[in-house]
């Protein structure tokens, strides 16, 4: 079992094209612990800002009568994707990485992701 700090740095090490990320509490909108990002990203702004997609697409899936769960989100930019990976043991957290779509490889970066999820002890 892994802590928030060693997963977050597990995440940019390891998956290709990551560029940060971060442990969010989709409840209230604060980042629990981030890695990277850069001056001009602001991880815990996109944290709280990513947080209001995950709550809205959770509205619509109650709206609509889905008895589902959502597994991760996939937000793509003209140079970085945004991976949201709800967390499975812990209810109301989420994991959030950011990746340079010219390096990244979304299938390794989700399996990658999917397994420092199933080490992460919070």
């Amino acid at each position: 079992m892994a802590n928030t700090e060693t997963s977050l740095k597990e995440a940019l090490a390891s998956i290709e094209g990551a560029t940060g990320a971060a442990l969010v509490d989709y409840t209230s909108g604060m980042a629990l612990g981030t890695i990277g990002g850069s001056n001009s990203f602001d991880l815990n702004v996109a944290a709280a800002g990513n947080t209001d997609v995950i709550r809205a697409k959770l509205r619509t899936m109650e709206h609509l009568g889905l008895k589902d769960e959502i597994e991760d989100i996939l937000i793509t930019l003209g140079t970085q994707y945004h991976l949201i990976r709800l967390l499975k043991k812990q209810n109301g957290l989420f994991l959030y990485l950011v990746l340079d779509s010219g390096r990244a490889n979304l299938a390794m970066a989700r399996h990658q992701l999917k397994k420092i999820e199933a080490e992460l002890e919070v």
